[in-house]
């Protein structure tokens, strides 16, 4: 359902945001990182609502960084690409062929899917003082996926 698709991925976003906003203000700054998803950046057949609202997630961290800079709050998102969770690897089990399996990994030129442990990485750096000139950015963290 469209709109259940935007208010998790879209309005919680802003929400948070928002609400987290003051408080780190008067806690003299902070970052935030929010998640996008290659789906925000090239499209994805049957997923027009999930691509949208997380393309919607990746401009908003934009014009988020904008508004909130003067505030020393930092927001930047992360854009990871498939990641082995255990939804993931149940839904490649479920659906999987060696045809299948070499078709999807060719979309990623390092030739594999993400761990969770990488894109949590990615998203340390971000909220770390080694990124503390880094705001507005979006980061892929997709194993080339979003270069082709």
């Amino acid at each position: 359902d469209w709109n259940k698709v935007f208010d998790v991925n879209v309005k919680g976003v802003f929400l948070c945001s928002k609400y987290a906003a003051p408080l780190m203000t008067e806690s003299g700054g902070g970052s935030i990182v929010n998640v996008g998803s290659v789906a925000g950046v090239v499209g994805v057949p049957n997923l027009s609502a999930y691509c949208g609202a997380k393309g919607a997630v990746i401009a908003l961290s934009r014009n988020m960084a904008l508004d909130l800079a003067r505030h020393n709050i930092r927001v930047n998102c992360i854009i990871p690409g498939t990641t082995l969770t255990p939804l993931i690897q149940d839904l490649l089990k479920s659906d999987d062929t060696e045809e299948k399996r070499r078709a999807r990994l060719a979309k990623y030129p390092i030739g594999r899917y993400g761990k969770p442990e990488e894109i949590a990485a990615a998203a340390l750096f971000l909220a770390s003082d080694e990124a503390s000139f880094v705001t507005g950015s979006s980061l892929s963290v997709d194993g080339g996926m979003t270069s082709m």
